[in-house]
C-alpha cells in the first residue's frame, strides 16, 4: 500500500508467567492503537499482537510511514480592529501576523457569523512514522499492567513483569531508534532457550515470523494449542486412551511453552487405589500433567506432560517426569494413610489455631456460625414443604465442612480443600448426604461451575457463603473493583446460582437477617448496623442481575422491572421476568408501558405523597367520564389479576392488566390530571397512585425501555 509499511514490535523478557499472557497480549493490542491511531499512523483495529513465554509481539502491514500534511485555518483579530479608518493594518494585525510567520499581505479576511475577521492559513506537514514511534514506544509497553512486576536496573528504574533482555523495533524494514530499560531497541531477536540461535537477524513481520519457527519459536498462541491439541489426539487414538477432560490446562500449557510436544509417561498401577481426585490434582496441579482414562472414563496408570522441546528421541524427560511424579504420588499417599489414622472429626480442634481473619476469628469460630445457619436454612426449606432437607444432617455437614483445612492432604494440596474433606468422610462411614455435602460445599466456584448435588450441600454452602458475606461486610471487607481476597464476589454468584438452579424457596433478606444475627451471637460476636445488611442484598442483587442477564438472556429492563417490584424470593423474580419477556412486544402490553412512565412522572412533579395523596379514591369527586371508566375496571382488574398472582400465573396477570391500555389512554385524553380545583386534583393524582401501585407489584412497567413502547 503506497506510503505505508510494515511494523513489528518484539519484547523479549525472562518467562512472563502463563497466566499472565492472554490480559499483556490483549492490553498491549489496545494500547498501540491507541496511540498510534491517535497520531493518523494506523485505522482502527490495524494491530494483531500474539505472545509466547518469552516474547509480547505487535504487528501491522499498513502503518503510514508519514503522517498527512493539515491545513487549518486560525482566525484572528475583527477587521475593524485589525485595520484602521484609512485601511493601513493595525499593530492588532501586525501581531498576529508575526505569530503566524505571515507578511499581513498573505493573511485573508472571512466571513463569520459575528461579522468579518481576520484569518491564516497554516499548513502542518506531517511528522515521519519513525520519530513518532520512537517516542511513544517506550512509553506504551511501560503502560501494560500485570498482576507483579519487578525492577532488574535500579530501584528507581522501570517495572514489567520480568526483565527485558532485547527488543525489536522496525518500521518498513527500518529501526525505530530508541532504549528503554538499558535495552537499544534493534533488528535481532532470539530463537528458543535450548534450540535456537542467540542473534537471529529480521526484517519484518513475515520473515520474523518464519525464523521463529526454524528456530523453534511458534510465536501465535493458536498454533501452539493446535499443535498440542493435534499430538495429544494422534497419540491418544493410536494408544486406545482418551484424555481426561481440562480445557484450562490447555491454555495453561499453551503459555508455558515456545515449541510444545506432547510425550507420554506411565505410573505404577498401585497408585490408583488413591481417589481419581487426588491423582488428578497431583497431575495436574503440580507437573501440568493430562490424566489418561480408558472408553469407561476409569482412570488409566498413564499421563501425557507437555514438554517444551521437539521431543524426546532418548527417553531421558519422559523418566524424569515419571520420577518426579512416582514421589508425588508417594507423598500423597502417605497423606492419606496419615490423615485417616483419625476421624475427619477429630481435626475440629485444630481449626481453631487456623485464622479465618484476624477480627473474624478462626475457622473454628465460621464453622460454629455455618452450622446455625445451616440448620436455619434446612429448617426453613423443611417448614416450605421440601421434605427433603435434613437438618441433622446439614448440621453434620457443616460441623465437617472444613476440618480438613487441618489435614496434611490439603495442606499440601490446598485446591483440594472440601473435596478431601468429603473423601474422608466417605472413607469413614458417614453418611452419603453428608459425604456428599461436605465434598461439594465450595460448589459453584463460577458461573459455569455445578452446584451442590444434593439438598443437605446446598445448605451447607448456602450457610458458608452466607456467612462470608455478612462478616466481611461488617468488618468492611467489601470488594473493590482490584481486590476481593474473600471471593465474595463468587460467593453471591454461588448463593444466587444455588437458590435459581436447584429452585429452593430462600428470603434473601431473612438470611442475611440469620447471618447477621448469628455473627452477633457467635465468637466474636460482631454487631451488624441496617446499613451493612443492605449493601449485602444489594451486592447479592447485583450478582443476580448479572446471572439473570448474562447467563439466562433477560434483557436489562425486564430484570430492572421486575426487580423493582421485589426480588427478595429470586425464584418468584424469575417467574415474573420470564412473564413480562414473553408479553412485552404484545400490543397493548408496550403503550401501557408508556403511560406508567407518564404517571410515574406525573406523581413526581406532584411533589410529596402527603401534599396530594387523599385516604383513599373519592368516586364523588370525579367530573369526567374517563376517570369514572378507568376506576372502575382498575377494580375490576386488580380482582383478576390478583387471583392470578396468587396462583403464580403472572402472564395471564399482565395480561389482564395490559387490558387497561385503551382505558388508560382514553382517561389522559379527556381529563386533565392538574386541575385547578385542589380536591379533584389531588383526587386524580390519588387515582393514578393506587393505578401504579396495584399494578406494579409483579413488575414496574415504567422501568421497562423506552423503545420498546410502540
Amino acid at each position: 500500500m503506497k506510503g505505508r509499511g510494515e511494523f513489528l514490535l518484539e519484547i523479549g523478557c525472562e518467562e512472563i508467567p502463563a497466566g499472565a499472557l492472554p490480559k499483556a497480549t490483549g492490553e498491549l493490542k489496545q494500547i498501540l492503537e491507541k496511540h498510534l491511531g491517535a497520531q493518523g499512523l494506523v485505522e482502527a483495529s490495524d494491530v494483531e499482537t500474539f505472545s509466547s513465554p518469552r516474547r509480547l509481539v505487535a504487528i501491522s502491514h499498513a502503518v503510514r510511514l508519514k503522517q498527512e500534511d493539515v491545513t487549518r485555518e486560525v482566525t484572528g483579530p475583527p477587521k475593524s480592529v485589525a485595520f484602521d479608518d484609512v485601511g493601513q493594518p493595525t499593530r492588532a494585525a501586525e501581531s498576529f501576523a508575526e505569530k503566524q510567520g505571515l507578511p499581513v499581505s498573505k493573511l485573508a479576511i472571512i466571513k463569520t457569523p459575528r461579522g468579518e475577521y481576520l484569518a491564516a492559513t497554516q499548513k502542518i506537514s506531517g511528522r515521519p512514522a519513525r520519530e513518532i514511534l520512537s517516542e511513544i514506544l517506550p512509553q506504551a509497553i511501560l503502560e501494560l499492567t500485570f498482576p507483579r512486576t519487578m525492577y532488574w536496573t535500579s530501584a528507581n528504574g522501570p517495572r514489567f513483569a520480568r526483565p527485558i533482555r532485547w527488543i525489536v523495533a522496525l518500521l518498513d524494514g527500518k529501526v525505530i531508534p530508541f532504549t528503554l530499560a538499558g535495552v537499544r531497541a534493534g533488528a535481532a531477536t532470539v530463537g528458543h532457550r535450548f534450540l535456537g540461535k542467540a542473534a537471529i537477524p529480521v526484517r519484518g513481520p513475515q520473515d520474523y515470523l518464519a525464523k521463529l519457527k526454524k528456530n523453534f519459536v511458534i510465536a501465535r498462541a493458536q498454533e501452539r494449542r493446535q499443535k498440542i491439541e493435534k499430538e495429544i489426539h494422534t497419540l491418544v487414538a493410536k494408544k486406545g486412551w482418551r484424555v481426561h477432560p481440562d480445557p484450562a490446562l490447555v491454555e495453561l500449557v499453551t503459555n508455558l511453552n515456545e515449541y510444545p510436544s506432547i510425550l507420554a509417561g506411565n505410573f505404577d498401577p498401585s497408585y490408583l487405589e488413591l481417589p481419581d481426585e487426588i491423582l488428578i490434582t497431583v497431575m495436574r496441579g503440580h507437573q501440568k500433567y493430562f490424566a489418561v482414562e480408558n472408553a469407561a472414563k476409569e482412570l488409566q496408570p498413564h499421563f501425557l506432560a507437555v514438554i517444551n522441546l521437539d521431543s524426546d528421541r532418548a527417553g531421558l524427560v519422559r523418566a524424569g517426569h515419571e520420577r518426579v511424579l512416582r514421589a508425588r504420588f508417594a507423598d500423597a499417599r502417605f497423606f492419606w494413610e496419615t490423615d485417616q489414622k483419625c476421624r475427619l472429626a477429630d481435626y475440629l480442634p485444630k481449626l481453631a489455631q487456623i485464622t479465618y481473619e484476624s477480627r473474624l476469628g478462626s475457622y473454628s469460630d465460621k464453622v460454629a456460625r455455618m452450622r446455625s445457619l445451616a440448620r436455619w436454612i434446612a429448617e426453613q426449606w423443611f417448614n416450605s414443604g421440601l421434605h427433603q432437607a435434613d437438618i441433622p444432617a446439614a448440621d453434620r455437614a457443616a460441623e465437617l465442612a472444613k476440618c480438613d483445612l487441618a489435614t496434611e492432604m490439603v495442606r499440601e494440596f490446598t485446591e483440594l480443600q472440601g473435596i478431601v474433606g468429603g473423601l474422608y468422610a466417605q472413607a469413614q462411614g458417614e453418611p452419603e448426604d453428608v459425604a456428599t455435602a461436605v465434598y461439594d460445599h465450595y460448589r459453584p466456584v463460577g458461573l459455569d461451575d455445578p452446584i451442590p448435588r444434593n439438598v443437605t450441600g446446598c445448605a451447607v454452602a448456602l450457610a458458608d457463603k452466607f456467612d462470608s458475606l455478612v462478616a466481611c461486610f461488617a468488618v468492611g471487607l467489601i470488594p473493590t473493583g482490584s481486590s476481593d481476597p474473600f471471593a465474595l464476589r463468587r460467593a453471591a454468584l454461588g448463593v444466587v446460582k444455588i437458590i435459581l438452579d436447584r429452585q429452593v424457596p430462600l428470603s434473601l433478606s431473612m438470611a442475611v437477617s440469620a447471618a447477621a444475627k448469628t455473627l452477633a451471637s457467635h465468637k466474636p460476636k460482631i454487631s451488624t448496623s441496617a446499613e451493612v445488611e443492605k449493601q449485602v442484598l444489594e451486592f447479592l442483587l447485583d450478582r443476580a442481575r448479572f446471572i439473570l442477564r448474562e447467563r439466562d438472556g433477560f434483557a436489562y429492563d425486564e430484570v430492572n422491572a421486575a426487580f423493582a417490584a421485589g426480588a427478595d424470593d429470586l425464584l418468584d423474580a424469575k417467574q415474573r421476568i420470564a412473564a413480562l419477556k414473553s408479553i412485552r412486544h404484545t400490543r397493548n402490553f408496550a403503550p401501557l408501558a408508556s403511560a406508567f412512565k407518564r404517571i410515574r412522572k406525573i406523581l413526581a412533579k406532584a411533589g410529596p405523597p402527603g401534599s396530594w395523596r387523599l385516604g383513599a379514591v373519592r368516586a364523588d369527586l370525579f367530573r369526567e367520564d374517563a376517570e369514572r371508566a378507568l376506576h372502575s375496571a382498575a377494580q375490576r382488574v386488580a380482582e383478576k389479576a390478583g387471583a392470578h398472582k396468587r396462583a403464580g400465573r403472572y402472564r395471564e396477570a399482565l395480561e389482564v392488566i395490559a387490558e387497561l391500555r385503551p382505558t388508560v389512554d382514553k382517561f389522559f385524553d379527556d381529563v386533565l390530571v392538574m386541575a385547578d380545583e385542589e380536591e379533584i386534583r389531588k383526587n386524580r393524582l390519588t387515582l393514578l397512585a393506587e393505578l401504579l401501585r396495584e399494578f406494579s407489584t409483579v413488575a414496574d412497567f415504567s422501568e421497562m425501555a423506552p423503545s420498546d413502547a410502540k
